[in-house]
């Protein structure tokens, strides 16, 4: 047999619930009918011993009667059949416990009694108990009591008992049937209607397997019941499901286009160098002078190629550390005015026709701003920052160097009253090879583009967090906020 055969035949869950059902129901009324049948019967033999036994004591008091004033002179059977046990079975034994005389036959076949003595009637002390007829099934309840020297015997048939038991059995069955027969039908529809929200979830999962991955499962109770928690927990689960495939899809998407821009990148300086070198190769460059030039350019190529390698590896390794890279940094008090100092003589070298000042945060006088930091690293950051102005502001373009503390916090800041950026811009400006439009390469990163993500990623293990305040005409502000140092952290 096949795998898939089992698996194939297996029943639905709406056929299995209602089968259970049933199998629950049939058991509960064959129960409930089997204890009120021995119930009943139970009653109806307690009925018949009451009786048996009533016949018993009237038959013994007769026959006592009879003895007293003389055989024949008092009607004992008579008096007996009046009494009302014509159905009775009544007899005379003697102490041997031979039947003496009949005072009631059977209307069949007599019961089969066993030897009662006067040992055996006393022993049984009056109790009712069972014995079969002499020729056939039927049964009887026997009672014996002593009667002068022998014993007097009534007995009744357990068959009217026997038949009304058939008789209300058979009732009762065809009863539970159409009782079973009602259950299933009302259980089919209403399994189908408790099972209908399980199919609204079933339809969502067939939808989200079919690539639909907005589907949600519509709220089917409340919240606190199993169903209403199964749909918020699935719902959830979705959410992170969708969350998590845009996330991979930007993910792909991002590493593509970072692909594609490193491709770019490397590519630029390379072709360059490769066309020199197939220039002199094919002897394009007869003077000396020409092979200097060539060489000159050469060299700015694979300069810029290591710079562009040297950021690359940075990142990965950034990337690849997280948490940890914090634990390579070289950490040592430092203040940030030192930072901002250099700033200003590498803005004023770079382009002495700008005006450069320095002031606190926002504006005012500077103030101290210690921290605990790698200073090496965070003259990278600004460093990244000063070229950043370089490259895309005007010449001349004013410069407001910001150094202090605000809030509890140490701030180093760079604004410029250059061309700004839109809100978008400024939401990607941290991204890796971020075009911002097709008239211009870059926007508000510098080199290769990289410069801004390494800026974000070093103060980000130190700690701090980098903010770009901006708008389109109204200049740029990049700001680093680091945790401010203090010799006595308890003061």
């Amino acid at each position: 047999m096949s795998r898939g055969t089992p698996r194939g035949r297996a029943l639905s869950l709406r056929a299995r619930v209602l089968a259970l059902t049933l199998v629950l129901v049939v058991a509960a009324l064959l129960g409930s009918t089997g204890l009120v049948v021995d119930q009943l019967r139970r009653t109806l033999v307690q009925q018949l011993d009451e009786r048996v036994h009533s016949a018993a004591v009237v038959a013994q008091r007769l026959l006592g009667l009879e003895e007293l004033i003389g055989e024949g002179r008092f009607p004992a059977r008579d008096t007996v059949e009046q009494e009302g046990l014509r159905d009775l079975y009544a007899a005379r034994l003697g102490a041997d416990g031979q039947v003496e005389s009949l005072i009631r036959p059977a209307a069949g076949a007599p019961p089969a009694l066993p030897r009662l003595d006067s040992a055996a009637v006393g022993h049984r002390g009056g109790e009712p108990f069972t014995v079969d007829s002499l020729h056939g099934s039927e049964q009887w309840r026997v009672v014996a009591l002593p009667s002068g020297a022998g014993s007097v015997v009534t007995a009744g048939s357990l068959g009217e008992v026997d038949g009304a038991m058939r008789r209300l059995t058979g009732r009762v069955l065809l009863i539970d049937g159409a009782v079973l027969g009602l259950v299933g039908v009302a259980g089919w529809f209403a399994v189908r209607a408790g099972l209908r929200p399980l199919r609204r979830v079933e339809t969502t999962a067939a939808a989200i397997v079919a690539g639909d991955l907005s589907s949600r499962v519509p709220a089917l109770a409340a919240p606190r019941t199993e169903l209403g928690s199964l749909s918020a927990s699935l719902n959830t689960m979705l959410d992170r499901i969708e969350a998590g495939d845009n996330a991979r899809a930007e993910v792909e998407q991002s590493m593509r286009r970072f692909i594609a821009d490193v491709s770019h990148e490397l590519r630029t300086p390379l072709a360059g160098i490769k066309g020199f070198t197939e220039l002199y190769r094919m002897g394009g460059m007869p003077g000396t002078s020409d092979v200097d030039a060539a060489m000159s350019r050469i060299e700015r190529e694979s300069a810029r190629l290591v710079d562009l390698v040297e950021e690359l590896l940075l990142l990965a390794r950034l990337d690849e550390r997280g948490a940890s890279a914090a634990q390579t940094l070289q950490r040592t008090p430092m203040d940030l005015r030192t930072l901002a100092a250099d700033a200003l003589r590498d803005l004023t070298a770079l382009d002495p026709a700008r005006h450069v000042t320095l002031t606190g945060p926002g504006g005012g006088p500077p103030g101290g701003a210690p921290v605990v930091g790698d200073e090496a690293r965070l003259r990278q950051v600004m460093s990244n920052l000063v070229g950043n102005v370089i490259a895309h502001t005007p010449v001349g373009t004013a410069v407001r160097i910001g150094v202090g503390t605000s809030r509890g916090q140490a701030i180093l800041e760079l604004s410029d009253q250059g061309p700004g950026m839109t809100a978008e811009q400024a939401a990607r400006a941290f991204d890796r090879f971020y075009r911002a439009d097709t008239g211009r390469r870059r926007t508000r990163s510098g080199g290769a583009g990289l410069g801004l993500s390494i800026s974000h990623s070093l103060v980000t293990i130190h700690g701090g967090r980098v903010e770009v305040d901006t708008a389109p005409g109204q200049g740029a502000t990049f700001r680093i906020v680091l945790p401010l140092y203090t010799e006595n952290p308890g003061a």
